[in-house]
């Protein structure tokens, strides 16, 4: 199918072609919607056309958020580290993403459509939370307007300027695809560099949790830092002796320590993104001794749960 077919495809049937991309788009599949908005803001003949495929980009961006949003406020930080495994460079930890959202408070969800990946994320986290559902709903209605909104007026706008491109791309289909289909393959190995130049940092020397149990049993106790993010925290609960600390605000949480004394620090991240990513800042700020948690969180539960003794800590 061309272009100008797929023009006619979107003018014909705009109405469910917008709600199923961006329905999909929302959830979470690397599909792309702007241009689809785009394309049919300049389609549309009328502006009450234009107003009711605003009206069903709304639904289903809503819709999405509202399932993201009960599969947060159900299953709590399990949804948020499910989100962070499928990033293709883990180091964007989700506790990060939860820290800003704490800070902004409702304006995230406004402004969380035009941040890449925070659209997906901001959902659950706010159901995670607790967030009360018509400031919940209220809140990723007026971003889903602002964003889709934007869009097709531009493309309304423009009209002439989108329907000329669409000819042009249409009378050079294959340079376009290959041209696409290079840039695509470009972001890709980008992102795939980007993944492997982290697997580097787990070169970085780890501690493990029974070294960290010793060293907090000792004498000169090291600065246990606790990057979980708020959500996963408030469900299980502090880890005795550890400081809650942010990424954005590390030397706050290390306050005064002094920079000879060794540190620790622990997060719930895939490969222990998080953690080796404040480790690294960290050391480049003069701390001579930090070393991240191997294995996170999820290490020390279960190292607590069961000891190499036998019985239950």
């Amino acid at each position: 199918m061309d272009l100008m077919q797929i023009s006619q495809t979107l003018q014909r049937d705009a109405v469910w072609v917008v709600f199923l991309n961006v329905m999909l788009q929302q959830l979470g599949l690397p599909v792309p919607v702007l241009p689809t908005l785009l394309l049919a803001g300049s389609l549309m003949a009328t502006p009450a056309q234009l107003g009711a495929l605003l009206v069903v980009a709304v639904i289903a961006s809503v819709l999405a958020d509202w399932l993201w949003y009960h599969a947060g406020r159900r299953f709590g930080y399990r949804v948020l580290a499910g989100l962070c495994k499928l990033s293709i460079n883990p180091a964007s930890c989700v506790s990060q993403t939860e820290a800003r959202f704490i800070r902004w408070g409702v304006a995230s969800l406004v402004v969380a459509k035009f941040i890449p990946g925070f659209s997906t994320v901001a959902p659950p986290i706010a159901g995670a939370m607790r967030m009360r559902q018509p400031g919940f709903l209220l809140a990723a209605g007026a971003g889903a307007a602002l964003w889709a909104g934007l869009a097709l007026a531009t493309g309304w706008v423009l009209k002439g300027a989108v329907q000329g491109l669409i000819a042009a791309l249409d009378r050079h289909t294959g340079t376009v695809s290959m041209t696409v289909l290079s840039l695509i393959g470009a972001w890709l190995g980008w992102k795939l560099w980007k993944r492997t130049r982290f697997r580097r940092t787990l070169a970085l020397p780890h501690i493990t949790v029974d070294e960290l149990l010793a060293a907090m049993a000792g004498e000169q106790r090291p600065l246990l830092l606790d990057l979980r993010g708020a959500t996963m925290i408030a469900e299980t609960g502090p880890i005795p002796g550890a400081v809650v600390a942010e990424h954005d605000q590390l030397r706050k949480a290390v306050g005064d320590w002094p920079r000879d004394r060794p540190i620790v620090t622990l997060c719930a991240c895939p490969e222990d993104a998080g953690a080796i990513e404040a480790a690294r800042r960290l050391s480049k700020d003069g701390y001579a001794s930090v070393r991240p948690l191997r294995g996170g969180y999820e290490a020390w539960r279960a190292a607590l749960a069961t000891p190499t003794d036998g019985n239950p800590r």
